[in-house]
């Protein structure tokens, strides 16, 4: 790649400018922001909905909920009561899923508890054929419920 540069005594040619052109560039560009200034309203129309507000409702439990907790080590308590194994678990919620109306679970799990821990609870709540299960959780520091 090679450039013819005139003479340097300047006997009357003109010099080359070795420089880039921008000015098409510059084009381009202001026609692109154009475009792209038209399309954008068009994009961020959306469907007028409302949207559900959050709230931070109390536990209101019932006597027929089912509060199962899950410690830092993975047992699992029915209430205050340990229960062995994975199948204990399962045979229990069986008993407690034909009841009309059916009872809510509730697991309450340790912040340092595994989450496979509380993955085999939610699984022996589907073996079981339970409906509703929710988790407990606290609200955050200074967060007021109502």
């Amino acid at each position: 790649m090679a450039m013819q540069v005139g003479a340097a005594d300047g006997d009357g040619e003109e010099q080359f400018n070795n420089t880039i052109n921008t000015t098409p560039l510059v084009d381009v560009m202001l026609v692109l922001l154009i475009i792209f200034l038209i399309t954008i309203p068009v994009v961020t129309h959306t469907i007028k909905l409302e949207l559900p507000k959050e709230r931070n409702l109390p536990t209101q439990t019932k006597p027929e909920n089912i509060v199962l907790a899950v410690n830092r080590d993975g047992e699992v308590y029915w209430g205050m009561q340990r229960i062995p194994d994975q199948e204990a678990l399962v045979a229990r919620l069986k008993l407690e899923s034909v009841k009309e109306p059916q009872p809510e679970v509730h697991i309450r799990g340790d912040l340092e508890v595994r989450y496979e821990a509380v993955g085999r609870v939610v699984v022996a709540c589907q073996r079981a054929g339970i409906f509703k299960v929710g988790f407990i959780t606290e609200p955050p520091a200074g967060q007021v419920t109502r």
